[in-house]
């Protein structure tokens, strides 16, 4: 369940990569729909992180693409329906929303009615900008008594007013009162009481303080599914602010440190990887999404302290190859849904649970910005060997499917051709070999589905033309 009634996912994630690879024919049907069979006007169930990555996060993108209205208006519509979400004790959206009703409610499997920390903490690119362009204080009140700076006349933001959305200024002030245990953040808060949710047993809890005194007791800490793009998000908000979001980067900065000290680690076969802590231990496991952490590492590394610039690079690197070997090591030379350092396997899938892959994009995302940071060519060397094992294992006649079994030559598909495919992979990999001023990382930040918004400084409307 991501969209509630709502269609075209595909369409709206693919609108700018069809855009930025000049499929024109294309991109004027897409539009098309959008302008007459886009109907906001549902009353089903939705993510509102699915909501707003996929469809917000491709609308804004097209419309500063192309300066074209529909786009910009459909966004600040569906905005709207979301708004409802934060109304809770603390202002932490809940997960789950009706759209047409406005009820929400957590997703049944969170733990004791908890919100996800992936989740309410990637809302900030897309609802600053939905603040900025709409001038419209109600993306700020639903969650905050301040209000937002409201646009120049000119309809573009004016540089007093490129501060941070309330509503998510909100998200970032609960973040700021609650215990970060070891500076790390575990990806279950509750909206009601904005604490960490904790589930763990009298015995476990008695076990983690003697094993590891001072360590967070929650169920999971993890930079992979459930956390990962709110790290993204901290440094990318500060980029897009053109660097004067000082919090973001502060917390990003502390973050990273705390994943350091506890989460990286190296294997015997001195593989780099970023563990998982799991109820009291660490599962020394990285999943797939976790590896769009090498590119969010590099980025940031661009801009870090002197004395840890050189060190973060080298992290980049090494989290960016061991990723590589996850692909490297399998028989289609795609990468499993996870990949696990124990039992002496090293960057592979032991469980049969984890074998699939469903065309996802972390990997060749980190390949893009170390391209992009290095131009070390072995990272266009490993994105043309994903080309041509997804032509081959993955390809078939509708389009791409993803396959069930990364560890066989004749691999089964799962007749599924997901929408961040369009979105994220083949956007990521046309980046990877097209020159470093298309899109350059200059002027753009790309949401967590790789949807570009402009950082402050933009003129977007000038900025990418086919």
């Amino acid at each position: 369940m991501v969209a509630g009634g709502l269609r075209g996912a595909t369409v709206i994630d693919a609108l700018d990569t069809l855009y930025i690879m000049e499929l024109e024919e294309e991109f004027q049907e897409a539009k098309q729909w959008v302008e007459k069979s886009f109907d906001l006007n549902v009353n089903g169930e939705a993510s509102l992180f699915e909501v707003n990555i996929r469809y917000i996060g491709g609308l804004l993108a097209t419309y500063y693409l192309t300066g074209e209205e529909v786009f910009k208006s459909k966004a600040l519509e569906l905005g709207e329906k979301l708004l409802p979400a934060f109304n809770t004790p603390t202002g932490i959206p809940r997960g789950v929303i009706n759209l047409g009703s406005g009820m929400s409610w957590s997703w049944g499997w969170a733990s004791a009615g908890s919100s996800i920390l992936a989740e309410f903490g990637t809302l900030h690119l897309e609802f600053l900008h939905l603040s900025e362009l709409s001038g419209n204080p109600v993306f700020a009140e639903k969650a905050s008594e301040k209000k937002t700076p409201s646009l120049g006349s000119s309809g573009s933001a004016s540089s007093s007013s490129w501060g941070v959305s309330p509503a998510v200024m909100n998200i970032r002030r609960v973040l700021s009162r609650v215990e970060k245990p070891q500076g790390l953040y575990p990806n279950f808060l509750s909206p009601v009481t904005g604490s960490w949710v904790q589930r763990s047993s009298c015995s476990l809890y008695i076990m983690n303080l003697k094993l590891f005194p001072g360590f967070p007791t929650t169920d999971h800490v993890s930079i992979g599914g459930l956390g990962d793009s709110f790290y993204e998000y901290l440094i990318k908000s500060w980029l897009m602010s053109d660097k004067k979001d000082s919090e973001a980067k502060k917390m990003y900065d502390d973050a990273l440190e705390a994943i350091e000290k506890h989460l990286v680690k190296k294997s015997a076969g001195g593989l780099t990887y970023i563990a998982e802590w799991r109820g009291g231990i660490l599962d020394h496991k990285m999943g797939h999404l976790a590896c769009f952490s090498g590119g969010m590492i590099a980025l940031g590394a661009e801009h870090a302290a002197q004395d840890r610039r050189q060190r973060h690079r080298e992290l980049a690197a090494e989290i960016t190859s061991t990723c590589h070997e996850s692909y490297a090591r399998s028989d289609t030379k795609l990468g499993p849904e996870a990949f696990r350092f124990d039992a002496g396997s090293e960057a592979m899938a032991t469980r049969l649970s984890e074998r699939y892959y469903i065309l996802r994009p972390e990997v060749v995302e980190s390949y893009m910005y170390l391209w992009r940071l290095t131009h070390d060519p072995k990272y266009r060397h490993w994105g043309w060997e994903v080309v041509q094992a997804l032509e081959k294992h993955c390809r078939v006649e509708a389009g791409f499917s993803g396959i069930r079994d990364v560890y066989t030559t004749t691999p089964l598909h799962d007749n599924m051709q997901q929408s961040f495919f369009l979105a994220e992979t083949l956007k990521y990999l046309y980046l990877l070999f097209c020159e470093d001023d298309v899109l350059s990382l200059e002027d753009w930040v790309f949401n967590t589905e790789a949807h570009p918004l402009p950082i402050n400084h933009t003129d977007f409307r000038a900025a990418v033309q086919p």
